[in-house]
This record gives structure tokens, C-alpha cells and sequence, in this order.
């Protein structure tokens, strides 16, 4: 039993940095008939990145640079060589709720590449493919092809290529595809960021006893660096996954990718985390997708956020946000209903809005989390209990907390305003539960000398794997 108040300090006027955008997602609802996805809106959500888009094969008819340009034989500076038309409104949908595209230029993932692989095999001619790509950068982005003027920043070169349901190829013959295309795209747009691979991950360093398949993700880690390195190959950003339910795994991974970076003198390349989800250890076959979409991940979920904003992870982005996808957490299906899972990035989005990260310190407590923000107009803290008993928490801060709102997800509340936890400056905690404090504030006044310029808003113009598997 907790004998007495655990302090928390909530400094809302010392400013550390900007709160990252880590609630990005793979994927969204399919919904042709409609103009926007309100419940991304709703959540803010960052980033969307484009893999598996659709289901298997894309639809046939999504993202894919097969389901784009049907006929590979064609020419690439013919407008009429490109179906465009479901991934304009895919991507419209997206650009209308207020997210950014994370273009994963390649192929869907083939579960069932065993039976027969239909878009493994690497493209007969690298040098087109790369003009491929080039054709629909310039559709999204410059207007080509009665196109976009979208601005898309981030181009993936495939993903998970050590993975032989996406790539049928040598390690080599994947090198010299990214290397190939990187150079044709920056040459041909300096302003967009390119990188790769989406790696399967790195479950060797943390795991025992993982064969040699999963070592092999370390060995092209390490092979790839070297290549682009000798062959200056733009590397704006290096792109990796990992499924667990382990906070410690995935912030010691995340450290892993970095070291290797800037050991490989990638000084500036992003760390960028495009594929995680919560795997429960303790659940068999298909249920561990149902714990996908409940507290426990939830839980998970909003703790990685509390734990990343300190890690070298610049984005993350959640896999996966269709609700159809069993790997996706966030929709029940049939019905499209939000999950508890969803609650968390909406919990987390709060803090998003505000912008600048506050001192937020004194819990030491294993199992508890906090995070918190501020603006000129208020502040906010996300506090995570996966503990299975509530905790009083000692506010400490020099904000009035007489009009503090608090919203509460449990088993209970979903994101539910409650008016009973805080009396005074206690809060009460529950178990298993995830709550925001909002604080208003007084307007600050300035030549306070707190709040420096590095805190501007920036400048921006098959277990383990995810499969479409059931």
C-alpha cells in the first residue's frame, strides 16, 4: 500500500524542447466516399504512412508503384502510362485531415509469397523504376498529370527487404535499387527527403536464441551503412520496426539505430521508428490482435510516447490504423468503433497542440509515466499508470490547478471527463489508466528569459512481422 503522496513537479515555465511527432500511423479507414478521416482529424495525427495500404496487393488499385504503373514496359513521361485515381482520393482524404503523407514508394507485403509471388522479384530495370517514382513525386507534388501541389516530404524506398515476402533479391541488388533511386530523386527534387529500408528490426540484440534469419537483419543493418556510404547514397532518414510489449526493448533499439548511424558518420540522418505495436507474451494465435485494440495496449502505447520523447526516435509511426488489418488496434471491425488504443494517441495529441515540453519530474516509480506541455494559454500532463493499483500524486507547481479539467481512460471512462481525482493538490491515480491534467493559464508575460528560440515549432515545407495475414 503507498504510504504516502508520490511528488510530481510540473515547472510550466522552463520549456525543454518540442514534443515530437510520435502518434503517426500506417493506414487508414478506406472510406472512397468521403472527403476526411474525423477520427485522425480528432486525434491530430501527424504523419500517415503508406504501406500496405488496402489489403493485400494494395487493391490492386493503392500506393503500389505496380498498381500505379500497370504496364512496366511503358513510358514514364507519359501521364497516360499512370492510374493515379484511387490514390488520389486515398491521399486527398489524409491531406484533408490535417496529416502528412509518408509515401512508402514499393510493394505490399506477400504473406503468402510461398504459394506464389506475384511483385517480389526486383524491378527488370532500376534506372525506370527510379523515373517511375519520379513521375509520381511530381503528380503529388508539382501538379504533373493534373496532380497535387501536396508538398510530400518523406519517400520510402521499399520495406523490409531482408524479408522474403517483399523481396526476392539479394541483399546487393537491394542496395543498388535505394542507391539508384535516392540519387535520381534528389537530384530531381533537392527539397524531399529519401531514405529506407523500413528494416524488419533488430530482435537480436535484446533476444536470446533468435536463428540466423533474425540475426540477418543486424548484417544488412551493417552492409547497407557501408554501401551508401562508399557510394554516396542520400540517406535523409533510415527507417526500422519492432513488435513488443517491452518499453525498455524498444527505447534500447531505438539507441541502437542511432549509435550505428552516427558510428557509420550518418551524422544527420532522421531515426525514424514507422512500425510498432503492442505484442502481448502471454497471448496464443489470433488473440493477441484483440489485445491490440484494449487497455493493456493502450497502456503500452502511451507509455512508448512518454518514453520516446527522450530517445533518439525523431517520428514513430504505428502499424496499423485499417481497420480491417488485424494488426490494427485503433478501429474495431465491422463497426469502425475507436479502441481504447485510440484514446491514447488522442490523450497524447494534447500535448502535440501545445507544442513546447515542460519539466515535468519526481516520480521514479517503475510503472508510472508522465509527460506535459504548455503554450502561452495552458498546459497539459499525460500521466500513465500500468500498475494494477491507484497512486496519489502530490502536485507541485506554481499554476492554479482551480479550474484544471481532468480526462480519464480506464476500463471505465473512455477519455471521459471526471471531476472526483483531484481535491486540492492531490490526484488520484487509478489503476491501469492513462489521465490528462489541463491547466489554464494566465497569458505569460515576456523578457522572462525562460522560453528560448530552440523551442519554435520547426520549420517542415509471421509474429513479429506485420502481415495482412486473416
Amino acid at each position: 500500500m503507498q504510504k504516502k503522496a508520490d511528488k510530481l513537479a510540473l515547472d510550466i515555465n522552463r520549456y525543454s524542447g518540442r514534443i515530437k511527432p510520435l502518434h503517426g500511423v500506417n493506414n487508414c479507414p478506406i472510406r472512397f466516399g468521403e472527403e476526411k478521416i474525423p477520427e485522425f482529424e480528432s486525434a491530430g495525427i501527424p504523419f500517415v504512412r503508406t504501406h500496405d495500404s488496402g489489403g493485400p496487393y494494395g487493391r490492386g488499385t493503392l500506393i503500389d508503384i505496380p498498381n500505379i504503373f500497370r504496364d512496366f514496359d511503358a513510358d514514364p513521361d507519359d501521364p497516360a502510362s499512370y492510374d493515379f485515381a484511387f490514390t488520389d482520393i486515398y491521399l486527398r482524404n489524409l491531406v484533408n485531415s490535417g496529416c502528412k503523407i509518408f509515401y512508402r514508394l514499393g510493394i505490399t507485403i506477400e504473406n503468402f509469397y510461398a504459394i506464389k509471388a506475384y511483385r517480389t522479384a526486383p524491378p527488370k530495370d532500376f534506372k525506370k523504376w527510379a523515373r517511375i517514382c519520379e513521375g509520381v513525386i511530381r503528380h503529388y507534388n508539382h501538379g504533373w498529370a493534373e496532380g497535387f501541389h501536396y508538398g510530400i516530404e518523406y519517400w520510402e524506398i521499399w520495406n523490409e527487404p531482408e524479408n522474403p515476402p517483399m523481396w526476392s533479391g539479394s541483399m546487393e541488388e537491394y542496395f543498388k535499387l535505394y542507391s539508384t533511386t535516392a540519387k535520381h530523386l534528389k537530384k530531381q527534387f533537392p527539397e524531399i527527403k529519401v531514405g529506407g529500408y523500413a528494416s524488419c528490426g533488430f530482435y537480436a540484440v535484446t533476444r536470446d536464441g533468435m536463428n540466423d534469419f533474425y540475426r540477418s537483419f543486424i548484417t544488412w543493418f551493417d552492409e547497407f551503412l557501408i554501401y551508401a556510404k562508399k557510394e554516396r547514397a542520400p540517406l535523409d532518414f533510415y527507417s526500422w520496426h519492432l513488435y513488443t510489449s517491452d518499453l525498455d526493448e524498444l527505447i534500447t533499439h531505438a539507441e541502437y539505430v542511432t549509435k550505428k548511424l552516427r558510428k557509420a558518420g550518418f551524422d544527420r540522418t532522421e531515426n525514424i521508428f514507422n512500425e510498432w505495436n503492442y505484442i502481448d507474451k502471454t497471448a496464443k494465435g489470433y488473440a493477441k490482435f484483440d489485445f491490440m485494440k484494449e487497455i493493456p495496449a493502450a497502456l503500452f502505447i502511451a507509455g512508448a510516447f512518454c518514453r520516446m520523447q527522450d530517445s533518439p526516435v525523431d517520428k514513430a509511426m504505428y502499424y496499423d490504423a485499417e481497420p480491417s488489418r488485424t494488426y490494427c488496434g485503433l478501429f474495431y471491425f465491422p463497426s469502425q468503433r475507436v479502441t481504447p488504443a485510440y484514446y491514447a494517441f488522442k490523450t497524447f495529441n494534447e500535448l502535440y497542440k501545445l507544442g513546447n515540453r515542460i519539466e515535468c519530474s519526481g516520480i521514479r516509480t517503475r510503472n508510472i509515466f508522465t509527460l506535459a506541455a504548455a503554450d502561452e494559454h495552458a498546459a497539459a500532463a499525460m500521466l500513465v499508470n500500468s500498475g494494477k493499483a491507484e497512486r496519489k500524486i502530490e502536485l507541485e507547481t506554481s499554476a492554479s490547478l482551480k479550474k484544471a479539467e481532468i480526462t480519464l481512460l480506464d476500463k471505465e471512462h473512455s477519455f471521459s471527463l471526471v471531476k472526483s481525482l483531484l481535491r486540492g493538490h492531490i490526484l488520484t491515480l487509478p489503476q491501469e489508466s492513462i489521465l490528462l491534467l489541463r491547466i489554464p493559464l494566465k497569458e505569460k508575460t515576456s523578457g522572462t528569459g525562460t522560453h528560448s528560440n530552440c523551442c519554435e515549432p520547426e520549420k517542415e515545407n509471421r509474429q513479429n512481422f506485420a502481415g495482412l495475414a486473416g
